[in-house]
């Protein structure tokens, strides 16, 4: 990877954005595009759109990745200082306790640990429960009067680790899900504008609230009125122990963007990005998708009259944690996979199944 595009990774990623919070992920995101795309807007929910002109009537394409990432938000604060907090999106309870946390106020960043009795206090039945989150609670080692000042009810928290390489091409870091998929939809319209550009407006889209409901990518698909949309996701990996691949498929980390094919994905389109994964020698793997995907690719095929849509995936480890894994080379050959097949759209394309 290019050095400035791994510099645009790596902030972006990192950027503070739960659901309904995305400001510092949008303002990366936004800045990046500005030196690529023709227009950049940013709508009334967040969601950021970087518009590269086609050069003919071809059919416009957006492609969505979603900047918002899972989080938690302070609900109460205690005479003592302990803040109190409820989820924003999915989180397994089971690996919170003694987590290190950022809070992210009006002043700048406070380092947290989440806290809760210590196995030694814990009755016996206690020990054999998973805690519940409202039972946790954030130290942030300062007295009360300090932290009453400092934090304020609905003020976001992330899990306070970034990006890290390691192993043979791995990386690993909270959000890539899917702060990685708006890196592809950027790093897609870099490379189209660097070949010549594409026949018809090429969209690039950093969606808002996806982990709370599909938010941005419902209104992105209306507003912009893309011919064909596609949702650069993560999905998850089963190339580690204990993955039943009979029930969950065969998706393994550096063996290529991952393709949906299904009843969320119009056929011409996945043919498309079959020939185009050919034409380029890029990998790629298929999962079967039998029903709505619950991503932004639900959302953009059900918008207004309906659109060709599709989901592009890379294969994730450890989904929903602070150690989500991939493979740097997959995140690379997505966007690859996404210009090509973006460049050779022809005018008149029929997606009609």
């Amino acid at each position: 990877m290019r050095p400035e595009s791994f510099e645009f990774f790596k902030t972006l990623i990192e950027a503070p954005s739960p659901s309904g919070y995305e400001q510092p992920a949008a303002k990366v995101f936004r800045e990046y595009v500005s030196g690529i795309a023709d227009e950049v807007s940013t709508d009334v929910m967040g969601s950021v759109h970087a518009l590269l002109k086609g050069k003919k009537s071809g059919p416009s394409v957006m492609l969505a990745g979603h900047i918002d990432e899972i989080g938690f938000m302070v609900t109460y604060i205690t005479d003592d200082g302990f803040c109190a907090f409820a989820p924003i999106g999915g989180h397994d309870p089971q690996i919170l306790p003694g987590m290190r946390v950022d809070v992210h106020t009006v002043t700048g960043v406070l380092r947290g640990v989440l806290g809760r009795l210590p196995i030694h206090l814990l009755e016996d039945e206690d020990r054999k429960k998973v805690v519940k989150i409202d039972r946790m609670f954030i130290d942030l080692g300062l007295d009360g009067k300090t932290v009453k000042k400092k934090v304020h009810i609905g003020d976001p928290v992330t899990y306070g680790v970034g990006v890290e390489t390691f192993g043979d091409g791995m990386a690993v870091s909270r959000a890539f899900d899917d702060k990685m998929g708006a890196w592809i939809c950027a790093e897609a319209m870099r490379l189209v504008k660097e070949a010549g550009g594409a026949a018809g407006d090429l969209i690039a889209a950093g969606t808002v609230q996806e982990e709370i409901g599909l938010r941005g990518g419902t209104t992105s698909a209306y507003s912009q009125d893309p011919v064909v949309g596609i949702a650069v996701e993560v999905t998850h990996a089963t190339d580690y122990l204990d993955v039943d691949k009979r029930k969950f498929g065969e998706v393994i980390c550096g063996k290529g963007p991952v393709l949906s094919r299904g009843a969320n994905i119009n056929p011409v389109v996945f043919d498309l990005l079959v020939k185009a994964a050919k034409a380029e020698k890029i990998p790629y793997q298929v999962e079967g998708a039998p029903r709505g995907t619950g991503t932004d690719a639900n959302a953009i095929q059900l918008s207004r009259g309906g659109k060709a849509a599709a989901l592009v995936s890379v294969a994730l480890r450890y989904m929903h944690t602070p150690t989500e894994v991939l493979c740097l080379e997959d995140v690379e050959n997505t966007a690859k996979l996404l210009a090509a097949f973006v460049l050779r759209l022809k005018p008149g394309t029929d997606f009609t199944p």
